[in-house]
């Protein structure tokens, strides 16, 4: 069935379901340009490569240290948890409270006057099979004020809203296809001149750049609708970033709407969001957006995210409920891996590394992972009773595979609890062979990336728990 869509907002429509005043915002633009050109000059290397590797790495079963994991069914008064109940209302809040509160940081809420602008709708994209919109989120309503650019594909032949996939992109937009009607991302890009981002700017050498990690038109075949943001709008990735980013404009103080700060915000306490935080907040306006979009299932939104973005996912969807399925892929440490293994990555290595994606409590756990009140199958454990898929590589030692497969036994309790299985195995699968109820599990070939092979196991894992037949 050919479903005609809904008629679309003319394009430099503002279109909102939050009438919020905002305070005005002159100085941000101004902010943001003498970063920009400061951080051109301090990154000084040109690409975000892979961080050398310490030589004591721990790549051996055998050199694993003992270690004992918190419960996720106690109680920080000693009581257990024995009910769902007791876990939605009571423990939830306290293990949601405990990674905020050292590891990822607190997020300021929704921002008050919240716009999205219409920038292009074309029902003719990829041959006729999908209508692409590209839309402006702007987090204060006012054009001097932060924004995002959101690209969104959703297949014409379906039944009903589709469901989304959807995930943050490394490169800009215009990087995940080859589509050259997608606007190019004008944020700050990191260099690399192969692949033509330039100057810390995005060229037209760089369309499609990262299309091989994004199944655009096999998820539009299947009936998913993809939508995906440049993570860089959020926030630059790189220690000073987040000055010409959203945590310079927003306040973290607890309000459920929050205002942007009249002046930039200089200075960080030891419990404000991380960068992961902030790529992670992104991920949730850009669900503010998919409500509001008739052409889109907000019941079925699958939140997706590779490595660093992939711990991003994870912890999106711990915060946010209304994301249907969580996924992460190859998210290792700080991700789906547990820290208290400490096999590959490390938490003083990834702290040290990239300081700025974690809250600055996080850094007294450096070489200190037994003290840690959390670990990494509780952030799993956040999702329950929603779906959750983790995948892992075989070549990406960095990333734990066994470590990932093992925070997800570990958040298995509380699946229980509602009553569904988890992984149902008892160890980790061999090679290729997806396994899985409630969480979903794979051990791919292959190193660290996003392949084909990741997609259609995600997509029939959304299949099976949104109770579709393939849509072909």
């Amino acid at each position: 069935m050919n479903r005609r869509h809904a008629r679309p907002p003319q394009p430099g429509q503002l279109c909102s379901t939050d009438q919020g005043g905002h305070p005005p915002l002159r100085t941000w633009r101004e902010w943001r340009a003498v970063v920009w050109v400061g951080a051109a000059v301090w990154m000084g290397w040109g690409s975000l490569g892979a961080v050398g590797q310490p030589a004591d790495t721990i790549y051996e079963e055998a050199r694993v240290p003992a270690y004992t994991l918190p419960d996720p069914l106690r109680f920080q008064d000693g009581r257990t948890v024995t009910t769902a109940r007791e876990w939605s209302q009571q423990r939830r809040g306290e293990v949601l409270e405990l990674f905020r509160d050292q590891v990822y940081g607190r997020s300021p809420g929704r921002p008050r006057g919240l716009r999205f602008e219409v920038r292009e709708w074309d029902p003719g994209a990829l041959g006729g099979k999908a209508t692409r919109k590209q839309l402006t989120v702007w987090f204060t309503g006012r054009r001097d004020g932060p924004s995002m650019d959101l690209l969104v594909y959703v297949p014409n032949h379906r039944k009903g809203p589709a469901p989304v996939f959807l995930g943050l992109n490394f490169e800009g937009n215009h990087a995940v296809s080859k589509d050259p009607k997608i606007r190019l991302a004008t944020s700050w890009v990191a260099n690399n001149d192969k692949e033509g981002r330039i100057g810390n700017r995005a060229t037209e050498a760089s369309r499609g750049s990262e299309a091989s990690r994004w199944a655009v038109e096999r998820l539009v075949e299947r009936g998913f609708a993809l939508a995906t943001v440049y993570y860089g709008d959020l926030e630059p990735d790189f220690a000073e970033g987040w000055k010409q980013g959203v945590r310079s404009v927003f306040p973290v103080d607890g309000r459920r709407r929050v205002v942007a700060s009249k002046e930039p915000i200089r200075e960080l306490a030891p419990d404000a969001w991380g960068a992961i935080g902030a790529w992670a907040w992104g991920l949730s306006r850009v669900m503010d957006y998919i409500e509001t979009d008739s052409d889109l299932n907000a019941k079925q939104v699958a939140v997706m995210g590779h490595s660093r973005l992939g711990k991003t996912s994870l912890w999106a969807g711990a915060q946010d409920e209304r994301f249907a399925i969580v996924i992460s892929n190859n998210s290792g440490e700080g991700g789906a891996a547990l820290a208290r293994r400490r096999f590959g990555e490390t938490t003083r290595r990834i702290n040290t590394s990239f300081p700025h994606w974690f809250c600055g409590n996080f850094k007294a756990y450096n070489d200190r992972e037994d003290a840690m009140p959390v670990d990494q199958h509780e952030l799993i454990a956040l999702a329950a009773p929603r779906p959750v898929y983790i995948a892992s590589a075989e070549k990406d030692r960095w990333a734990d595979p066994r470590g990932e497969f093992l925070a997800g036994k570990g958040a298995e309790p509380v699946y229980a609890l509602f009553g569904f299985q988890g992984l149902s195995v008892a160890d980790s699968p061999g090679l290729d062979q997806p396994v899985g109820d409630r969480i979903g599990y794979h051990y791919r070939t292959g190193e660290h990336d996003v392949l084909p092979y990741d997609w259609e196991r995600y997509m029939d894992f959304a299949d099976r728990h949104y109770g579709r037949k393939e849509a072909r």
